[in-house]
């Protein structure tokens, strides 16, 4: 007769499990996850409650007046003004990078806007779902504009600071070493160090996430010396997650996106949507509800998506205010352009 001896697999899937139904008791006990949905109790409650970062330029930081701004802050209010007609009917809960599942799972925010990754593990065992990608981050490298540098294959040789033990400084090294090129790791445990480090030219580039070098750029005495170069060496694709369980509020945060994206694509903004509202064009009147109900398989207003674009904007005006040329970040579009430029952003059709 044999015996059942259970390996580390097996031992995972039983933990994964029991990890699962907590999160089910969890999110079915939060305010969040009322007897008719999210949706409802968002409705019932008044207002939308928004899990993201706090001082993170760019993406969801407070002005004195505990006015919020971001890119991640702005989609947050883009989901507001479709369910509830109103961008400013949004309550911003700051979390921290060890709090912000649990809050979610929890039900005390009913959507995670905290320019966090999707990665396999975090959409199947952590009881969330991502709903898309609102930015498309990775690890890259901020050099001097005077090293005439135009692409990561012309750094054989270079000298690289990165963070200790970090992920990232394991990407440059494999990187590197796929191509069979030559590189010096300069590393520190703090990232005021690196940064240091970089602007004594104890390092010819500094490699991090782009996100986080657009805004170390910001901090060095010269920040138009300095460049991002085009390449990305690593995946970071962050988006907005919901609990998992809700195929409503998972579907209405999800088409948020694809509506701004989409606006994007169809050239309509947050000025001239009035009057493109009216068009003959058959793809922008399905859009905007003129001739069918986008709202209807969601249980939103016919009107939801005009809401959206009319008070927050396209994918586009998102971007380049928070995080564009003309921002403090000072970000090329680059892969979160349109597909039709070369980019990476693009919407489902709404049909």
């Amino acid at each position: 007769m044999s015996v059942f001896r259970p390996n580390a697999v097996s031992l995972r899937k039983v933990w994964l499990a029991g990890c699962a139904g907590l999160i089910a008791v969890l999110a079915g006990s939060g305010p969040g996850a009322a007897a008719g949905g999210t949706l409802e109790a968002i409705r019932k409650r008044g207002h939308l409650v928004c899990g993201v970062s706090e001082g993170t330029i760019g993406f969801s930081q407070a002005n004195d007046k505990g006015i919020w701004s971001g890119l991640d802050a702005d989609f947050c209010s883009a989901v507001a003004a479709g369910v509830l007609g109103n961008k400013d009917l949004v309550k911003f809960r700051p979390l921290t990078v060890a709090d912000r599942f649990r809050a979610l799972q929890a039900g005390e925010v009913d959507v995670l806007a905290r320019s966090t990754t999707w990665t396999l593990s975090r959409d199947t065992e952590f009881g969330i779902r991502f709903a898309g990608v609102l930015f498309y981050d990775g690890q890259g490298f901020l050099v001097r504009r005077s090293q005439a540098l135009t692409s990561v294959l012309e750094l054989s040789g270079a000298t690289i600071c990165s963070l200790a033990g970090s992920s990232g400084e394991q990407t440059v090294a494999d990187y590197f070493a796929l191509r069979h090129m030559r590189n010096l790791m300069v590393t520190a445990t703090r990232s005021d160090d690196l940064v240091k480090a970089y602007a004594s030219d104890r390092c010819t580039l500094l490699s991090s996430d782009i996100s986080s070098l657009a805004l170390e750029r910001e901090h060095l005495a010269n920040p138009a010396d300095h460049i991002i170069l085009p390449e990305l060496i690593s995946k970071e694709p962050m988006g907005p997650a919901v609990r998992q369980g809700d195929e409503q509020w998972f579907s209405i945060v999800r088409w948020t996106l694809m509506a701004l994206i989409q606006a994007e694509e169809l050239g309509l903004t947050s000025a001239n949507v009035d009057e493109q509202r009216s068009l003959p064009q058959a793809d922008i009147r399905r859009f905007m509800g003129t001739d069918s109900n986008p709202g209807q398989g969601l249980g939103l207003a016919n009107d939801w998506t005009y809401q959206v674009v009319k008070q927050v904007g396209n994918y586009g005006e998102l971007f380049e205010r928070n995080l564009g040329v003309k921002s403090p970040l000072k970000l090329e579009r680059g892969i979160n352009d349109l597909w039709t430029r070369g980019g990476l952003m693009y919407a489902a059709p709404f049909r």
